[in-house]
């Protein structure tokens, strides 16, 4: 079994890893937006990034799900209204700042 620091490091290296391949810089943006907002919707995401860049839902939902999936740093939660808001694990949100703010 790891320990919490081996994995914070495992994690570290998939971000940068993940963030690396980041051409455009809609990564970093979508990962400042989970370190800015407490919990936040595909929809909301979406609305948001269209004033800097050209994304689609499927695009960001695509990117969102990757993050949560592979890298397995955000948490997502379904309201009543079956909508899925999705958040920063509180224990990433050190690593995710320090590695969006550099560079």
């Amino acid at each position: 079994m790891r320990s919490p620091s081996e994995i914070k490091r495992v994690i570290e290296g998939r971000l940068r890893s993940y963030l690396s391949r980041d051409r455009t810089g809609i990564r970093r943006e979508v990962l400042r937006l989970f370190v800015k907002t407490k919990a936040i919707t595909i929809a909301e995401l979406v609305a948001i990034l269209q004033k800097q860049f050209t994304v689609t839902f499927h695009a960001i939902a695509s990117m969102v799900g990757i993050i949560a999936s592979r890298i397995g740093i955000l948490r997502a939660t379904r309201n009543p209204d079956g909508v899925n808001s999705y958040e920063l694990k509180e224990k990433y949100v050190d690593i995710v700042t320090r590695i969006v703010s550099s560079a």
